[in-house]
């Protein structure tokens, strides 16, 4: 598992881990950004009322309406990533990489309605009458890159698993076995039986469950969000403060967190910022060609509203709710998962300058330490030896080691700071940092819910995670549509349940690590279509606001 993981890692820090993806997303962003003249402000009141309905007509062409088109690409986006993700990003670099998060999201509004309206304008009718459409299309026919089409196709099948069903299962196993003791097979086996009949009926079913699910997830979360807030509100300005104050120079260190450099925020706040909202990877058109319209922009404005939903509003919410409820710098006691323990080679004091900074550079990737190889000598759950052993980027305390539940004795093998752990039979406990869900569990609880607040969360997971499981089943159904026809669906909708139940008790992270990946391989192709096709989007959004103005004199057009 643990080679596994360090391949993933490894290969992940040379695409989307580099400075040279973040810069390609960021960048295309702000371009488009100026280019258009700042639609995202622009636009914005008018986006609302397209989703109202206020300019349908009769006749569109497509399966769902606005609404449910915008619920359907919210259901793949509001997930893990608002809950987890959000915990994970300031589990590594601290408050400043929520900044980065919210970048990301204002610059992805403009990049979810330059792709949204590339593909609804190049979108396709199936031989069973069902809309296609996604950037394959838009590739295929404008782009004349049948292989770059291809390719997007495969990875949008490849992260149909790596975003939509791995570590939304995976959370909500975890999140349900944590909360209410439920075995994390038990929880897969009902969540994999109730995905089977919600994508076998398509994207009208998946349409119906989504426009329900969406707005009843979002104001459960908003009510236990706003709860944590109230009971801290002494701490809202501090934690509102901090997301700025440090973009420069990095997060500081406090209480158990080790701090970050402003390279390291940076980059993770944007790739949890692109994996919570998914702006410039190409997913959320496949939701809206869906859509009845006949203009593309249309639609591309409704889809300008949702990294404000998502990231702005929704991630927001829970990074303030982890700062001012301060456990994002507590060491709490919990389970040490395998991937995330690193044994050091001997005794490192948290009070020594010398040592923490070593241990510091060594967590920001800018300088290496020995790990441990060998064998610790256990007895009754306690370590003889005194090496530092890291979990979750911090320096773990109260260690017990166990194995089937019970206090172990005898030898715990180690090899380069890995812990071979008998296929699982033997864990480590104690106090450590946590992070991802969990983090945001705890933090739930710091409020006037008391412990019922990590039922919230657990409510909150289960129903954001399967949203976007569902909806993933649907992009990748279209991508496999695209290369294969739509005959083949049927077997990838199977192998996606199944696949999602076993994931329900796969290590997070490596889950986590393979999802990272998957969205940098569908990112990277549309981002270059979207680049090479910029003046064909100005004149097609120049274009709409001038049958706008014709066929709506009355009304007032923000052009």
């Amino acid at each position: 598992m643990q080679q596994i993981n360090d391949f993933l890692t490894t290969l992940h820090g040379y695409l989307g881990g580099h400075p040279w993806f973040v810069f390609l997303l960021l960048g295309t962003g702000l371009f488009f950004t100026l280019y258009l003249k700042f639609p995202q402000f622009r636009y914005f009141r008018h986006s609302i009322r397209i989703v109202k309905g206020k300019y349908d007509r009769e006749g569109d062409e497509g399966d769902t309406s606005h609404f449910q088109a915008l619920s359907t690409a919210l259901s793949g986006t509001v997930g893990t990533g608002n809950i987890a993700g959000v915990a994970l990003a300031i589990h590594l670099g601290g408050p400043s990489a929520m900044f980065w998060m919210l970048i990301t999201a204002f610059f992805g509004m403009t990049l979810k309605f330059v792709e949204v309206t590339l593909s609804h304008k190049y979108r396709d009718f199936t031989e069973d009458g069902s809309v296609s459409g996604g950037p394959m299309y838009y590739m295929r026919k404008r782009l004349n890159m049948k292989w770059l089409a291809g390719f997007f196709a495969a990875a949008t099948i490849l992260s149909s698993f790596g975003s939509g069903s791995l570590p939304q299962i995976n959370s909500i196993s975890n999140s349900v076995f944590s909360t209410f003791g439920i075995e994390h097979w038990i929880t897969g086996a009902v969540m994999a039986i109730l995905l089977g009949f919600v994508i076998i009926g398509g994207i009208k079913r998946i349409a119906k469950v989504t426009e329900k699910l969406v707005p009843g997830m979002g104001l459960i979360y908003l009510i236990g969000a706003l709860a944590v807030l109230v009971y801290n509100y002494d701490n809202i300005g501090h934690a509102v403060v901090s997301i700025f104050t440090d973009v420069i120079d990095g997060s500081a260190a406090m209480g158990g967190f080790i701090g970050a450099s402003f390279a390291f925020a940076f980059s993770n706040g944007v790739n949890r910022g692109l994996f919570s909202n998914e702006a410039g990877q190409g997913s959320a058109p496949i939701a809206h060609a869906s859509a009845r319209t006949h203009q593309p922009v249309s639609e591309g404005l409704v889809a300008l509203l949702e990294p404000f939903i998502d990231t702005i509003v929704i991630c927001t919410l829970t990074g303030l709710v982890l700062l001012s409820s301060g456990v994002w710098t507590e060491k709490l006691e919990n389970e040490f998962q395998v991937t995330d323990i690193v044994v050091l080679d001997r005794t490192y004091d948290e009070n020594s300058e010398e040592d923490f900074s070593a241990i510091k550079s060594y967590l920001m990737d800018a300088s290496d330490i020995a790990k441990f190889s060998g064998v610790l000598t256990v007895n009754e759950g306690n370590i003889a030896e005194k090496n530092t052993i890291l979990h979750a980027r911090s320096i773990a305390e109260n260690i017990q080691v166990f194995e089937n539940e019970k206090p172990y004795t005898g030898d715990l093998k180690i090899e380069d700071g890995v812990m071979d752990d008998h296929g699982g039979e033997i864990v480590m406990k104690g106090k450590s940092l946590i992070h991802s869900a969990p983090l945001t569990a705890v933090a739930f609880t710091r409020s006037y819910f008391g412990e019922y607040g990590k039922y919230i969360i657990s409510i909150g997971l289960l129903l954001f995670a399967f949203s976007t499981a569902i909806t993933w089943s649907y992009y990748g159904g279209r991508s496999i549509t695209y290369l294969f026809g739509s005959k083949y669906v049927i077997y990838y909708r199977v192998l996606y349940v199944v696949a999602f139940f076993i994931a329900s008790f796969t290590d997070t992270t490596i889950v986590w690590s393979l999802s990272y990946l998957t969205v940098v391989f569908m990112a990277i192709p549309n981002l270059f279509g979207l680049l090479m096709l910029r003046k064909e989007v100005r004149s097609t959004v120049k274009k709409y606001w001038f049958d706008f103005k014709k066929e709506w004199p009355d009304e007032k057009s923000p052009e």
